[in-house]
Formats: structure tokens, C-alpha cells, sequence
């Protein structure tokens, strides 16, 4: 994020990244290092930095100087580099990072939802194929991302929208299935949480294409990110049309999903005839 910003500043500068190095007394390679991620600066750094690209408004630099910091905090998910990809990583750092997420999900739970033995199964099931040990790593890992992402201090705010096929998809059986959805029911009461079911009445759709999910930071706003998943890789969406079209979208989702109420009731007549 912090990188991301600076190059977008520079290039607005018409700045070479060799000239600003060159300015900085930094090695060649150093600006092209921090504005990939590649590499953090300290926040005195990157008070300097500011001043020789003339960034003057203390809301601006204040963010960036605690984005600084940031970085260079221990983090939760630390014990569990071994069993996580460099794509998970990135991940959650965002998520973790985030004030609110928007989501829209067609065949799962989001992960923040899910109850242990629902993502066991997901995990099981989703390649690359891991072992028990990985699989229990992975579980703790998702209920620690649940713990550091809705039950600190200031929650993230989550608004989520599941096609209601999610309801029908038997994910580790019936019974499995049912404590997945009476554990929605209990979600949906905490006050930073919005459920919303897609119906199949509903026809075709502005998410027809399939998920996404919005990331909202409370420190840069146009920093705000678009993700999407596929198999083999991750797509993360920064430009201003894109963030665009994906709010447009969400919008349209919310629109023409069930309210919060009538979607409590669908879930809830589901898990009864699960029973």
C-alpha cells in the first residue's frame, strides 16, 4: 500500500526512480525495491521523501507515515509462514489491514464465516492437496483471521452477499451444513455484520461473472482494492475505473438480493429443513 502510493506520487511528479535515488543518496535500486512491496522505509524515510516530492498536506502524510509503521509490526499469521502462500499472504495482510470489506461469494461461506469444520472441508477439498498437519494449520489459520479481523477492537465492518445456492451446498454433509448456517444466524446479529441471501427468483445478475471482494483502508481511501481468486493466481484491482465498476456492481447485488430480514428467514427456514 505504501509503495503503491509513492509511485503513484513520483509518476504524477514525472520523476525517474533513478533521479529520486540519486536524490536520496539511496542505491539504484532501492525506490524501484519500496514501490513494489519489496522492501519497507521508516517513517522518518518517509517523511524525507515527501518533502522532496513536495507533499505538503499533513492528513496525507500523516497516513503514509503510519503506513510506514505499520509495516513493521509483528503480525499474527508470523508462526504460520510455513503452511501459507505467498498469495494467502497477501491476502490476509490486506484483509488485515482493512476498515470494511464488501464481498459477493457464489459456491462458499466467506472465510470470515466460516465455522471450523465447514473450512476443514473447504481446505480439504481445494487444491494443492495438503496433509493433516498443513489442514489443521490452515483451520487455526482462518479462526485467527476471524478473531484479528471482527473481535478487535474496532471490527472490520463486513458486508457480505451469498448466492443461495451457498445455502444448498452440502459442504461435509447435512449435518455439517446446518451448524454452518445456524453459525450465519449467530453472525448476523453482531452490529459490523450484513448478510444478505441472492435468490434464484432473482434470474440473471449483475455477478454473474462470479466473486469479489471490495477492501476499504481507513488511512488512504483511494488505496482501496478490488480481489479476485482463481486457481492459479490472484487479481488485485487498483485503478480508479475498475474500483468503479466492482462498486457499481455490488450496488446492483445488494439491490436485487434479499433484505437482511427476509435473508435471516431464508437461512433460517434452511437450517430447519436440514433438521
Amino acid at each position: 500500500m505504501l509503495g503503491a502510493e509513492l509511485r503513484k506520487i513520483r509518476e504524477e511528479l514525472r520523476l525517474t526512480a533513478d533521479g529520486v535515488a540519486e536524490a536520496m543518496k539511496w542505491h539504484a535500486s532501492k525506490v524501484s525495491r519500496l514501490e513494489s512491496g519489496r522492501s519497507g522505509l521508516r517513517a522518518h524515510e518517509v517523511t524525507t521523501l515527501l518533502d522532496l516530492y513536495g507533499v505538503h498536506d499533513e492528513e496525507r502524510r500523516s497516513g503514509l507515515e503510519t503506513l510506514a509503521r505499520e509495516g513493521k509490526r509483528r503480525v499474527w499469521w508470523q508462526p504460520y509462514n510455513d503452511v501459507l502462500t505467498p498469495r494467502y499472504l497477501d491476502y490476509i495482510s490486506f484483509e488485515a489491514d482493512s476498515s470494511s470489506v464488501r464481498c459477493f461469494e457464489t459456491t462458499l461461506i466467506p472465510g470470515l464465516l466460516q465455522t471450523p469444520d465447514y473450512a476443514r472441508s473447504v481446505i480439504r477439498a481445494l487444491p494443492p492437496e495438503s496433509s493433516a498437519d498443513e489442514v489443521n494449520a490452515l483451520v487455526e489459520v482462518r479462526m485467527a483471521r476471524q478473531n484479528a479481523a471482527l473481535k478487535r477492537e474496532d471490527p472490520l465492518k463486513l458486508w457480505a452477499i451469498l448466492d443461495e445456492s451457498i445455502l444448498h451446498r452440502e459442504v461435509g454433509g447435512p449435518a455439517q451444513l446446518r451448524k454452518q448456517l445456524a453459525h450465519l444466524l449467530d453472525m448476523q446479529e453482531e452490529p459490523n455484520i450484513t448478510l444478505q441471501v441472492l435468490p434464484f427468483d432473482a434470474g440473471s445478475h449483475a455477478g454473474m461473472l462470479g466473486p469479489f471482494v471490495i477492501m476499504q483502508f481507513p488511512v488512504q481511501a483511494d488505496l482501496d482494492v478490488v480481489y479476485s481468486e482463481g486457481l492459479a493466481s490472484s487479481v488485485y484491482l487498483e485503478r480508479d475505473s475498475d474500483r468503479a465498476v466492482y462498486g457499481r456492481t455490488f450496488d446492483l447485488l445488494r439491490a436485487a438480493a434479499r433484505g437482511v430480514d427476509p435473508s435471516r428467514d431464508m437461512i433460517a427456514r434452511r437450517v430447519r429443513e436440514l433438521t
